[in-house]
């Protein structure tokens, strides 16, 4: 094998590193998003026993079409969003929730760190 061919597939081998540290970063830690829940918690239940309170349960949300638990009352706005909840969709709702939903019964002024947005997300998806 040539100099120039070893140089090559060093380089392919440390973009592809570098590509999965930095989507294992994305993912988010779910023992830390476990602790920023505590945001939430006073109005979303999530886990094993998790029922509405003065929002809906968050079991299974990614994936979920909004609106969709039958134990709690939604507002209009969230019953005739059409949403599906992804990722990028949690993530823009936890930030405004307000922007994304206009007329949402949820009154949160919204989370601006992205860490702890993956953080969040890593821990909800442990409830899939």
């Amino acid at each position: 094998m040539s100099k120039k061919q070893v140089w090559m597939r060093a380089s392919v081998l440390a973009a592809a590193m570098l590509c999965l540290s930095l989507s294992a970063q994305a993912a988010g830690d779910a023992a830390a998003g476990k602790a920023a829940f505590a945001k939430c918690a006073g109005c979303h239940q999530i886990g094993p026993s998790a029922r509405a309170g003065f929002g809906p349960q968050l079991n299974g949300i990614v994936g979920r079409p909004a609106a969709s638990t039958r134990d709690y009352r939604y507002s209009p706005a969230m019953q005739n969003s059409r949403i599906v909840w992804t990722e990028d969709k949690l993530r823009a709702f936890m930030k405004s929730p307000g922007d994304v939903v206009p007329g949402t019964k949820m009154r949160f002024w919204g989370i601006g760190n992205e860490k702890d947005l993956d953080n969040l997300l890593a821990y909800m998806k442990t409830f899939s």
